[in-house]
Protein backbone atom coordinates (compact mmCIF):
# COMPACT_ATOMS: atom_id res chain seq x y z
CA UNK A 1 0.00 0.00 0.00
CA UNK A 2 2.56 2.36 0.80
CA UNK A 3 4.33 1.55 -2.87
CA UNK A 4 1.25 2.32 -4.55
CA UNK A 5 0.74 5.82 -2.53
CA UNK A 6 4.39 6.42 -3.37
CA UNK A 7 3.98 5.87 -6.89
CA UNK A 8 0.95 7.89 -7.13
CA UNK A 9 2.37 10.63 -5.91
CA UNK A 10 5.37 10.47 -8.04
CA UNK A 11 2.65 10.74 -10.77
CA UNK A 12 0.53 13.61 -9.12
CA UNK A 13 3.82 15.75 -8.19
CA UNK A 14 3.91 18.96 -10.36
CA UNK A 15 6.69 18.85 -12.94
CA UNK A 16 9.53 20.50 -12.46
CA UNK A 17 10.41 23.88 -14.27
CA UNK A 18 12.06 23.04 -17.39
CA UNK A 19 15.34 24.39 -17.79
CA UNK A 20 15.88 26.61 -20.72
CA UNK A 21 18.84 26.16 -23.08
CA UNK A 22 21.55 29.09 -23.84
CA UNK A 23 19.58 30.77 -20.92
CA UNK A 24 22.36 33.83 -21.24
CA UNK A 25 20.10 34.24 -25.10
CA UNK A 26 16.91 34.36 -22.98
CA UNK A 27 17.42 38.27 -22.10
CA UNK A 28 18.84 39.15 -25.50
CA UNK A 29 16.25 41.53 -26.78
CA UNK A 30 16.01 43.47 -30.50
CA UNK A 31 17.41 46.42 -28.86
CA UNK A 32 20.96 44.91 -29.63
CA UNK A 33 20.57 45.96 -32.84
CA UNK A 34 21.18 49.18 -32.41
CA UNK A 35 24.58 48.12 -31.49
CA UNK A 36 25.40 47.41 -34.77
CA UNK A 37 23.65 50.08 -36.43
CA UNK A 38 25.43 52.54 -34.45
CA UNK A 39 28.62 50.50 -35.44
CA UNK A 40 28.16 50.79 -39.14
CA UNK A 41 26.88 54.12 -39.29
CA UNK A 42 30.83 55.03 -38.34
CA UNK A 43 31.77 53.61 -41.23
CA UNK A 44 29.38 54.60 -43.62
CA UNK A 45 29.01 58.52 -42.19
CA UNK A 46 33.39 59.08 -42.00
CA UNK A 47 33.55 57.72 -45.43
CA UNK A 48 31.57 60.37 -47.05
CA UNK A 49 32.92 63.45 -44.71
CA UNK A 50 33.87 66.11 -46.82
CA UNK A 51 36.96 65.95 -45.12
CA UNK A 52 39.33 63.21 -45.49
CA UNK A 53 42.07 62.39 -43.13
CA UNK A 54 45.60 60.28 -43.87
CA UNK A 55 44.07 56.35 -42.43
CA UNK A 56 40.48 57.68 -42.45
CA UNK A 57 39.07 55.21 -45.14
CA UNK A 58 41.20 52.33 -43.46
CA UNK A 59 39.80 53.07 -40.83
CA UNK A 60 36.36 52.92 -41.74
CA UNK A 61 36.65 49.44 -43.50
CA UNK A 62 37.73 48.09 -40.39
CA UNK A 63 34.27 49.61 -38.54
CA UNK A 64 32.68 48.24 -40.89
CA UNK A 65 34.29 45.01 -41.09
CA UNK A 66 33.53 45.17 -37.04
CA UNK A 67 30.10 46.01 -37.77
CA UNK A 68 29.59 42.99 -40.49
CA UNK A 69 31.10 40.09 -37.92
CA UNK A 70 28.56 42.17 -35.26
CA UNK A 71 25.38 42.09 -37.33
CA UNK A 72 26.51 37.65 -38.17
CA UNK A 73 26.89 37.12 -34.49
CA UNK A 74 23.84 38.75 -33.15
CA UNK A 75 21.73 37.20 -35.99
CA UNK A 76 22.94 33.96 -35.26
CA UNK A 77 22.53 34.47 -31.19
CA UNK A 78 18.47 35.99 -32.03
CA UNK A 79 18.06 32.85 -34.06
CA UNK A 80 19.10 31.22 -31.08
CA UNK A 81 16.60 33.27 -29.03
CA UNK A 82 13.67 32.46 -31.46
CA UNK A 83 14.77 28.67 -31.07
CA UNK A 84 14.95 28.20 -27.24
CA UNK A 85 13.49 31.17 -25.98
CA UNK A 86 10.43 31.74 -28.56
CA UNK A 87 7.89 32.56 -25.20
CA UNK A 88 10.46 35.27 -24.60
CA UNK A 89 9.98 36.67 -27.79
CA UNK A 90 6.74 36.47 -28.08
CA UNK A 91 6.44 38.24 -24.82
CA UNK A 92 8.66 40.94 -26.47
CA UNK A 93 6.55 41.42 -29.29
CA UNK A 94 3.45 41.99 -26.96
CA UNK A 95 5.54 44.14 -24.69
CA UNK A 96 4.91 48.18 -26.11
CA UNK A 97 8.21 48.55 -24.18
CA UNK A 98 10.05 46.26 -26.36
CA UNK A 99 8.28 45.60 -29.28
CA UNK A 100 9.24 49.23 -31.39
CA UNK A 101 12.88 47.63 -31.55
CA UNK A 102 11.88 45.17 -33.89
CA UNK A 103 12.65 48.09 -36.38
CA UNK A 104 16.16 48.25 -35.17
CA UNK A 105 16.66 44.37 -37.49
CA UNK A 106 15.85 45.96 -40.31
CA UNK A 107 18.19 49.14 -39.57
CA UNK A 108 21.03 47.02 -39.27
CA UNK A 109 21.00 44.89 -42.14
CA UNK A 110 20.41 47.98 -44.36
CA UNK A 111 23.68 49.88 -42.41
CA UNK A 112 25.60 47.27 -42.97
CA UNK A 113 24.63 46.60 -46.52
CA UNK A 114 25.32 50.28 -47.49
CA UNK A 115 28.40 50.27 -45.67
CA UNK A 116 29.17 47.22 -48.11
CA UNK A 117 29.37 49.45 -51.19
CA UNK A 118 30.40 52.45 -49.64
CA UNK A 119 33.69 51.07 -48.49
CA UNK A 120 33.57 47.47 -48.37
CA UNK A 121 33.94 47.02 -51.95
CA UNK A 122 37.65 48.12 -51.40
CA UNK A 123 38.21 45.14 -49.35
CA UNK A 124 35.73 42.64 -51.44
CA UNK A 125 35.42 43.81 -54.33
CA UNK A 126 32.40 45.58 -56.01
CA UNK A 127 30.78 42.57 -57.62
CA UNK A 128 30.88 40.95 -54.34
CA UNK A 129 29.58 44.24 -52.73
CA UNK A 130 27.02 44.80 -54.97
CA UNK A 131 25.58 41.31 -54.35
CA UNK A 132 26.08 41.51 -50.36
CA UNK A 133 24.41 44.73 -50.70
CA UNK A 134 21.63 43.70 -52.80
CA UNK A 135 20.70 40.97 -50.27
CA UNK A 136 20.38 42.51 -47.40
CA UNK A 137 19.29 45.97 -48.71
CA UNK A 138 16.34 43.42 -49.90
CA UNK A 139 16.13 41.94 -46.80
CA UNK A 140 16.17 45.08 -44.46
CA UNK A 141 13.70 46.97 -46.85
CA UNK A 142 10.68 43.95 -46.71
CA UNK A 143 11.22 43.29 -42.95
CA UNK A 144 11.24 47.45 -42.65
CA UNK A 145 7.88 47.63 -44.87
CA UNK A 146 6.83 44.75 -42.62
CA UNK A 147 7.34 46.31 -39.11
CA UNK A 148 6.29 49.18 -39.88
CA UNK A 149 2.95 48.00 -40.46
CA UNK A 150 3.14 44.81 -37.70
CA UNK A 151 4.52 47.03 -34.59
CA UNK A 152 1.62 50.32 -34.96
CA UNK A 153 -1.04 47.23 -35.38
CA UNK A 154 -0.17 45.32 -32.25
CA UNK A 155 0.07 48.98 -30.60
CA UNK A 156 -3.41 49.45 -31.74
CA UNK A 157 -4.96 46.36 -31.23
CA UNK A 158 -3.03 44.52 -28.34
CA UNK A 159 -0.28 46.83 -26.43
CA UNK A 160 -2.04 49.23 -23.89
CA UNK A 161 -0.49 52.22 -24.18
CA UNK A 162 -1.43 55.54 -22.60
CA UNK A 163 -0.44 59.19 -23.53
CA UNK A 164 2.01 59.05 -20.75
CA UNK A 165 3.60 56.10 -22.25
CA UNK A 166 4.97 58.30 -25.47
CA UNK A 167 8.59 57.55 -26.50
CA UNK A 168 10.84 58.30 -29.17
CA UNK A 169 11.32 54.45 -29.31
CA UNK A 170 7.63 54.57 -31.32
CA UNK A 171 9.54 56.06 -33.96
CA UNK A 172 11.69 52.81 -34.50
CA UNK A 173 9.58 50.61 -36.87
CA UNK A 174 8.71 53.53 -39.08
CA UNK A 175 11.70 55.09 -39.27
CA UNK A 176 13.54 51.63 -41.29
CA UNK A 177 11.70 52.88 -44.42
CA UNK A 178 13.45 56.15 -44.62
CA UNK A 179 16.51 54.21 -43.86
CA UNK A 180 16.03 52.26 -47.04
CA UNK A 181 15.15 55.74 -48.93
CA UNK A 182 18.67 56.81 -48.46
CA UNK A 183 20.85 53.85 -48.95
CA UNK A 184 18.65 52.49 -52.16
CA UNK A 185 20.13 55.16 -54.16
CA UNK A 186 23.75 53.33 -53.46
CA UNK A 187 22.42 50.27 -56.07
CA UNK A 188 20.95 52.30 -58.60
CA UNK A 189 24.16 53.09 -60.88
CA UNK A 190 24.29 49.08 -60.95
CA UNK A 191 20.84 48.47 -62.30
CA UNK A 192 20.30 48.79 -65.76
CA UNK A 193 19.38 51.90 -67.71
CA UNK A 194 16.00 53.30 -68.11
CA UNK A 195 13.18 51.92 -66.12
CA UNK A 196 14.85 49.96 -63.11
CA UNK A 197 16.96 53.10 -62.08
CA UNK A 198 13.33 55.18 -62.26
CA UNK A 199 11.73 52.72 -60.99
CA UNK A 200 14.17 52.49 -57.85
CA UNK A 201 14.56 55.72 -57.83
CA UNK A 202 10.78 56.45 -57.46
CA UNK A 203 10.44 53.19 -54.91
CA UNK A 204 12.89 55.08 -52.30
CA UNK A 205 10.69 58.51 -52.61
CA UNK A 206 7.47 56.10 -51.81
CA UNK A 207 9.40 54.87 -48.72
CA UNK A 208 10.52 58.52 -47.81
CA UNK A 209 7.00 59.59 -47.93
CA UNK A 210 5.61 56.26 -45.59
CA UNK A 211 8.39 57.09 -43.41
CA UNK A 212 8.17 60.55 -43.52
CA UNK A 213 4.50 60.79 -42.68
CA UNK A 214 4.32 58.46 -40.08
CA UNK A 215 7.03 60.53 -38.16
CA UNK A 216 5.13 63.68 -38.65
CA UNK A 217 1.95 61.68 -36.88
CA UNK A 218 3.98 60.09 -34.14
CA UNK A 219 6.38 62.94 -33.30
CA UNK A 220 4.06 65.35 -31.61
CA UNK A 221 2.63 62.37 -29.36
CA UNK A 222 6.22 62.40 -28.19
CA UNK A 223 6.66 66.13 -27.46
CA UNK A 224 3.08 66.28 -25.87
CA UNK A 225 4.28 63.63 -23.46
CA UNK A 226 7.58 65.82 -22.39
CA UNK A 227 5.15 69.02 -22.11
CA UNK A 228 2.55 67.55 -20.04
CA UNK A 229 4.70 65.14 -17.82
CA UNK A 230 8.34 65.79 -17.49
CA UNK A 231 11.33 64.66 -18.73
CA UNK A 232 11.65 60.67 -19.39
CA UNK A 233 13.44 58.31 -16.63
CA UNK A 234 16.97 58.84 -16.04
CA UNK A 235 17.55 55.49 -18.34
CA UNK A 236 15.45 56.39 -21.25
CA UNK A 237 16.85 60.19 -21.84
CA UNK A 238 19.21 58.78 -24.58
CA UNK A 239 16.58 57.59 -26.47
CA UNK A 240 15.39 61.28 -26.69
CA UNK A 241 18.40 61.24 -29.53
CA UNK A 242 16.33 58.66 -31.55
CA UNK A 243 14.00 61.82 -32.74
CA UNK A 244 17.09 62.87 -34.85
CA UNK A 245 16.92 59.37 -37.12
CA UNK A 246 14.07 60.66 -39.22
CA UNK A 247 15.67 64.60 -39.61
CA UNK A 248 19.18 63.63 -40.23
CA UNK A 249 18.29 60.06 -42.26
CA UNK A 250 15.36 61.87 -44.79
CA UNK A 251 17.82 65.03 -45.50
CA UNK A 252 20.67 62.19 -46.24
CA UNK A 253 17.59 60.37 -48.39
CA UNK A 254 16.83 63.87 -50.45
CA UNK A 255 20.19 64.43 -50.92
CA UNK A 256 21.51 60.65 -51.72
CA UNK A 257 18.42 60.50 -54.14
CA UNK A 258 19.37 63.86 -56.07
CA UNK A 259 22.39 62.94 -56.63
CA UNK A 260 21.33 59.96 -59.02
CA UNK A 261 18.00 61.19 -60.30
CA UNK A 262 19.69 62.59 -63.45
CA UNK A 263 20.59 58.95 -64.07
CA UNK A 264 17.36 57.48 -63.55
CA UNK A 265 14.62 60.15 -64.36
CA UNK A 266 14.47 62.90 -66.80
CA UNK A 267 16.15 66.70 -66.49
CA UNK A 268 13.40 68.54 -65.32
CA UNK A 269 12.40 66.07 -62.78
CA UNK A 270 16.27 65.31 -61.71
CA UNK A 271 16.78 68.94 -61.59
CA UNK A 272 13.70 69.59 -59.22
CA UNK A 273 14.44 67.35 -57.27
CA UNK A 274 17.78 68.21 -57.23
CA UNK A 275 16.11 71.79 -56.05
CA UNK A 276 13.93 69.78 -53.92
CA UNK A 277 17.13 68.24 -51.56
CA UNK A 278 18.27 71.62 -50.10
CA UNK A 279 14.82 73.33 -49.94
CA UNK A 280 13.83 70.09 -47.46
CA UNK A 281 17.01 69.71 -45.97
CA UNK A 282 18.57 72.88 -44.66
CA UNK A 283 14.51 73.53 -42.63
CA UNK A 284 14.86 69.78 -41.90
CA UNK A 285 18.87 70.25 -40.47
CA UNK A 286 17.77 73.67 -38.58
CA UNK A 287 15.15 71.07 -36.59
CA UNK A 288 17.31 68.49 -35.96
CA UNK A 289 19.88 71.07 -34.49
CA UNK A 290 17.31 72.24 -32.50
CA UNK A 291 16.14 68.72 -30.93
CA UNK A 292 19.80 67.92 -30.11
CA UNK A 293 20.36 70.68 -28.45
CA UNK A 294 17.09 70.19 -26.50
CA UNK A 295 18.21 66.28 -26.00
CA UNK A 296 21.51 67.08 -25.28
CA UNK A 297 20.75 69.51 -22.38
CA UNK A 298 18.34 66.53 -21.04
CA UNK A 299 21.09 64.06 -20.84
CA UNK A 300 23.16 66.64 -19.07
CA UNK A 301 20.89 66.53 -16.67
CA UNK A 302 19.92 63.22 -16.78
CA UNK A 303 23.86 62.37 -15.78
CA UNK A 304 24.03 65.00 -13.06
CA UNK A 305 21.48 63.45 -11.21
CA UNK A 306 23.34 59.77 -11.17
CA UNK A 307 22.26 58.25 -14.94
CA UNK A 308 23.84 54.78 -15.20
CA UNK A 309 24.85 52.95 -18.04
CA UNK A 310 22.00 51.41 -20.45
CA UNK A 311 21.86 50.20 -24.25
CA UNK A 312 19.95 53.20 -24.59
CA UNK A 313 23.48 55.03 -24.56
CA UNK A 314 23.51 53.14 -28.26
CA UNK A 315 20.66 56.09 -29.30
CA UNK A 316 23.59 58.44 -29.01
CA UNK A 317 25.35 56.78 -32.51
CA UNK A 318 22.81 56.32 -35.39
CA UNK A 319 20.85 59.01 -34.90
CA UNK A 320 23.93 61.41 -34.81
CA UNK A 321 25.70 59.52 -37.77
CA UNK A 322 22.22 60.24 -39.93
CA UNK A 323 22.62 64.01 -39.18
CA UNK A 324 26.70 63.97 -40.06
CA UNK A 325 25.29 62.35 -43.72
CA UNK A 326 22.60 64.29 -43.91
CA UNK A 327 25.39 67.52 -43.12
CA UNK A 328 27.85 66.15 -45.90
CA UNK A 329 25.29 65.80 -48.62
CA UNK A 330 24.18 69.92 -47.62
CA UNK A 331 27.29 70.68 -47.94
CA UNK A 332 27.51 69.08 -51.39
CA UNK A 333 24.65 70.64 -53.07
CA UNK A 334 25.44 74.08 -51.51
CA UNK A 335 28.82 74.60 -51.53
CA UNK A 336 28.73 75.77 -48.06
CA UNK A 337 31.61 75.08 -46.06
CA UNK A 338 28.92 75.37 -42.36
CA UNK A 339 27.69 72.50 -43.41
CA UNK A 340 31.06 70.49 -43.72
CA UNK A 341 32.10 71.85 -40.45
CA UNK A 342 28.76 71.13 -39.05
CA UNK A 343 29.23 67.39 -40.47
CA UNK A 344 32.69 67.03 -39.23
CA UNK A 345 31.61 68.27 -35.72
CA UNK A 346 28.81 65.96 -35.37
CA UNK A 347 30.66 63.14 -36.43
CA UNK A 348 33.82 64.17 -33.66
CA UNK A 349 30.19 63.76 -31.52
CA UNK A 350 29.67 60.48 -32.88
CA UNK A 351 33.04 58.70 -32.13
CA UNK A 352 33.16 59.82 -28.55
CA UNK A 353 29.32 58.35 -27.78
CA UNK A 354 30.08 55.29 -29.93
CA UNK A 355 33.58 54.58 -27.67
CA UNK A 356 31.40 55.12 -24.86
CA UNK A 357 28.52 52.90 -25.44
CA UNK A 358 31.14 50.33 -26.77
CA UNK A 359 33.17 50.33 -24.22
CA UNK A 360 30.34 50.01 -21.53
CA UNK A 361 28.41 46.67 -23.67
CA UNK A 362 31.65 44.90 -23.46
CA UNK A 363 32.26 45.39 -20.08
CA UNK A 364 28.29 44.34 -19.37
CA UNK A 365 29.08 41.23 -21.41
CA UNK A 366 32.03 40.32 -19.63
CA UNK A 367 30.56 41.02 -16.25
CA UNK A 368 27.17 39.13 -16.98
CA UNK A 369 25.37 42.07 -16.05
CA UNK A 370 24.14 42.82 -19.81
CA UNK A 371 22.85 39.38 -20.12
CA UNK A 372 22.53 37.64 -16.87
CA UNK A 373 22.53 33.53 -17.41
CA UNK A 374 19.98 33.03 -14.55
CA UNK A 375 17.35 30.42 -15.80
Amino acid sequence: MATTIVRLRTFTEEPAPRAHKAPALRHLGPNWYASVMGTAIIANAGATLPYQLPGQRVACQIVWALSAVALAVLLTARAGHWLHHRDQARAHLLDPAVAPFYGCLSMALLAVGGGTLIVGKDLIGTGAAVAADTVLFTAGTAIGLVMAVVVPYLMVVRHKVEASQASPVWLLPVVSPMVSAALGPLLIPHLPAGQPREAMLLACYAMFGVSLLATLLLLPLVFGRLLLHGPLPLALTPALFLVLGPLGQSTTAVNQLADQAPHAIDGPYADALGAFAVVYGVPVMGFALLWLALAASMLVRAARNGMGFAMTWWALTFPVGTCVTGAAGLARHTGLDAFAWLAAALFLGLVTAWTLAAGHTLRGLFTGRLLPTTR
